[in-house]
């Protein structure tokens, strides 16, 4: 397995990353300005994209694993080589995701603890509603880990 970062074309992996991030515009937001980072194992398994948010907090803006590879430890892997590459120069890893039963268990599996939440962003931002597990997604909830 090895984790490497992209540089250059990112919207390479853009069917990757729209997993996480349904919406291209979205992403747009983010991808240039972010490291971006993919981890291979025989092949692409996963991306993240993390961004600088300020006053030591590192953002994961997207994470995303391969369908047939969801369950396997790769989102895990990378969340734990993305916190132990910044522990020195960030305290917070932080991210942020919809209200779902699919998405918050994991990354309170992974150490996040909820932080807070941005009323209406998924229905202020998306041109369409999100719905994750039948539910639509309203509220970006925020956790963070301690990096230090």
């Amino acid at each position: 397995m090895e984790i490497r970062t992209v540089t250059e074309d990112k919207k390479r992996f853009l069917p990757l990353l729209l997993l996480a991030d349904e919406q291209e515009d979205m992403i747009d937001r983010y991808l240039e300005s972010g490291t971006m980072y993919v981890l291979d194992d025989g092949g692409v398994k996963a991306v993240c994209v993390t961004t600088d948010e300020g006053s030591g907090v590192l953002e994961i803006k997207n994470i995303a694993t391969v369908p047939e590879h969801q369950g396997e430890g790769y989102g895990k892997a990378l969340i734990e080589f993305v916190a132990e590459k910044h522990r020195e120069s960030y305290s917070i890893l932080q991210v942020g995701t919809g209200d779902s039963p699919a998405t918050v268990p994991f990354y309170e599996k992974c150490g996040f603890v909820r932080s807070h939440r941005v009323k209406d962003f998924f229905t202020e931002n998306y041109d369409h509603p999100i719905i994750e597990c039948g539910v639509q997604l309203k509220d970006m909830v925020y956790l963070r880990r301690p990096l230090q």
